[in-house]
């Protein structure tokens, strides 16, 4: 059975991704950083349809372990597609960042993307195909006002992927970045960056729009 597997599960846009893309994949795998959330939407999947889901927890920041997921990922199933979709944000003047704070979000938003798609490219090319999006953010098209070091981040991961659309051109696997506007999720939660949710887009919009603009094109705009 094909399989797809998306990080940053557990909530937000990571779930409603999961849940669109149930309708086009046959088993589901999530991976995050927190079990409990992740348990929580594989049952929330499992009670739409008949599938197959699995959860796995593990550090992206972390090189060794994203290499040996990947490795028992493919051993197990017949993974077809991955969704880069964890990432961490801290806001503010870039004075009043600290030095753990600009380190979470480029170790996330940068080198974990950058662990995974490497991992899972090695793993594609052994099968000879595979199709990877990367979920980018506004914030990797233009700059921000107290979100320097997040768009940073973002902007290193539109270069990557812009990067590989190129590099991967000619072989069968595929690569784009998905670029949506805030949303209504947990990623607010723990700052007063957005002091009004109400204005944002839920998350089951957004996901809808990339699930039905993943139709090939390398840059999907889901404003």
């Amino acid at each position: 059975m094909s399989a797809i597997v998306i990080t940053g599960a557990g909530s937000g846009l990571g779930r409603a991704l999961a849940l669109q893309y149930s309708n086009s994949f046959n088993e589901i795998i999530l991976i995050g950083r927190n079990q409990e959330r992740l348990q929580q939407t594989k049952d929330i999947l499992l009670q739409s349809q008949e599938l197959e889901v699995f959860t796995y927890t593990v550090n992206i920041q972390n090189q060794h372990e994203v290499e040996t997921l990947c490795t028992s990922l493919f051993t197990k199933h017949d993974a077809a597609a991955l969704i880069n979709n964890a990432g961490v944000g801290h806001f503010g003047p870039v004075t009043s960042l600290s030095a753990e704070e600009i380190s979470e979000m480029l170790d996330t938003n940068v080198k974990g993307t950058i662990f995974l798609t490497q991992a899972f490219i090695k793993e594609f090319t052994k099968k000879g195909t595979g199709k990877i999006l990367n979920i980018i953010s506004t914030a990797g098209l233009r700059g921000k006002v107290n979100e320097s070091v997040y768009v940073a981040s973002k902007f290193a991961v539109r270069g990557f992927t812009e990067s590989l659309v190129k590099e991967l051109d000619g072989t069968d696997i595929s690569i784009a970045g998905a670029y949506m506007g805030g949303m209504d999720t947990p990623f607010w939660d723990n700052n007063e960056h957005i002091k009004d949710k109400t204005r944002l887009k839920s998350p089951a919009v957004i996901a809808e729009k990339i699930y039905r603009l993943d139709d090939g094109r390398t840059e999907i705009i889901a404003e």
